[in-house]
């Protein structure tokens, strides 16, 4: 095959991939065929994320282990980026730590945990996004904001069997930040001609105990938690030339849940 007509293999970078959702990020990049780079702070998952991804036919992927918490975060992912000589295509801010979400005794999020959910959810990507964005060697053409219906909707408490201590109100402003942010960067980003989309998903089955399922899908035309396997989709579409006119847009993937 002639050089000039092989196909160029476009590269994805992936922030929070051993979480959940960036798992099916990962795994769905790889069976396309693309490179990954991906952060995370725990190594031994990492490895396990590497191997799903080879085994899908993912020749080049690289993790990149951060704390979004720490100030030079994004400065060593970029200077990863140039050791690596990988300069991503797309950028999926997805990076997030449970750990903000804890609720005092008195149903309060202490300051801390506000701080520490606004830094890795909302500045980092913001910060990212522009650094990709003014590389030297920039490709970035496409941004994919991870928000959720929570930042599109108050949560129902009436679902949760503890309210005051299982639905941080931090998440919810913070996600809803996200898709502000994302109508920002697009503006400001579009003479460079970047797409910037976010995307608020519903609740995905995991491993939330029966009742919370049973109440959770009560709510959802569909009656059903979204599945794992139905989050890529979204992301699919978002990072193929069939979006190239969606810029500043939040999608909704919730199975209906919002509607009603």
């Amino acid at each position: 095959m002639n050089k000039n007509n092989k196909k160029k293999v476009k590269t994805v970078l992936i922030t929070g991939a051993t979480g959940d959702l960036g798992r099916e990020f990962v795994n769905g990049f790889s069976k396309l065929g693309f490179n990954i780079l991906f952060t995370s702070r725990n190594l031994q998952k990492s490895k396990k994320l590497i191997q799903l991804a080879k085994k899908n036919g993912c020749e080049k992927i690289n993790d990149i282990q951060i704390d979004f918490e720490d100030i030079n975060a994004v400065k060593k992912i970029i200077q990863k980026i140039r050791e690596l000589e990988l300069y991503p295509d797309i950028l999926i801010n997805n990076a997030r730590d449970k750990k903000n979400l804890a609720v005092n005794p008195k149903g309060i999020v202490e300051r801390d945990k506000w701080i520490g959910e606004f830094t890795i959810n909302l500045i980092v990507p913001y910060e990212l996004s522009l650094k990709l964005a003014q590389m030297n060697k920039s490709k970035l053409k496409n941004i994919i904001n991870i928000s959720s219906i929570y930042g599109v909707v108050a949560p129902n408490i009436n679902i949760y069997k503890n309210p005051k201590r299982e639905s941080a109100i931090n998440y919810g402003t913070v996600k809803a930040a996200i898709i502000h942010l994302t109508k920002e960067l697009a503006v400001r980003l579009a003479s460079k001609k970047i797409t910037v989309n976010s995307i608020s998903f519903g609740g995905v089955k995991s491993e939330q105990t029966k009742l919370f399922q049973k109440k959770y899908s009560s709510l959802s035309p569909q009656k059903k938690m979204l599945s794992k396997k139905e989050v890529f989709g979204a992301i699919k579409f978002l990072t193929s030339s069939d979006s190239s006119g969606m810029n500043g847009q939040n999608i909704i993937v919730d199975g209906g849940w919002t509607i009603w």
